[in-house]
């Protein structure tokens, strides 16, 4: 119960922390070079999404995740089922965090060899670890917003996650079956 109270003080000035953040980076790029926009695909024919949709889609997604956090950890009915959770939940931010500057680094570097098998990874990925939890989705825009802005890392993650969740709650318990147990 003290987790689940403790989780919920942090849910506000959390949000508020992400939403400074975002509206501190986009008035800095305002006052410098103006908010840059990105095209889809890198394509100029189709359309420019601009930065200034991260002012409203950050603050957004980090609340739902949050919330979406909280509500798994309250379902969690015994403690002993739910050890190290917040630990879990952190590492699991962290790891989409460094994804995200993975990815960002990357691409502002043209290191094409990683980016060309970035898929690859997350699919991986996907059959030790729960890619599609919200802490990972949060964690992945928060770390590409810098260098892609908000809406196209969060549609690239959503669409990786939705493959995730297959591939862990479908395909994983497959190869599980299929390997050799190791209790005797």
């Amino acid at each position: 119960m003290s987790k689940q109270i403790h989780f919920e003080k942090l849910l506000i000035p959390i949000t508020v922390v992400v939403t400074t953040l975002i509206l501190s980076l986009l008035l800095w790029q305002y006052f410098h070079d103006g908010v840059p926009g990105h095209y889809v695909l890198q394509n100029k024919d189709l359309p420019e999404i601009s930065n200034w949709w991260g002012a409203f889609i950050i603050p957004t997604l980090t609340w739902i995740c949050l919330g979406r956090i909280k509500a798994r950890i309250e379902s969690q009915t015994a403690d002993s089922i739910y050890q190290n959770g917040n630990s879990k939940i952190l590492n699991r931010f962290i790891l989409g965090v460094l994804m995200g500057l993975a990815v960002c680094i990357s691409f502002t570097a043209g290191f094409d060899l990683f980016l060309d098998n970035v898929l690859y990874i997350f699919f991986v990925l996907s059959l030790i670890i729960p890619i599609f939890y919200s802490e990972f989705i949060l964690g992945y825009v928060l770390g590409s917003t810098f260098t892609f802005g908000a809406v196209l890392p969060l549609v690239f993650i959503l669409v990786i996650s939705g493959i995730g969740f297959v591939i862990y709650r479908y395909i994983r318990p497959l190869i599980l079956k299929l390997l050799p147990s190791s209790e005797k």
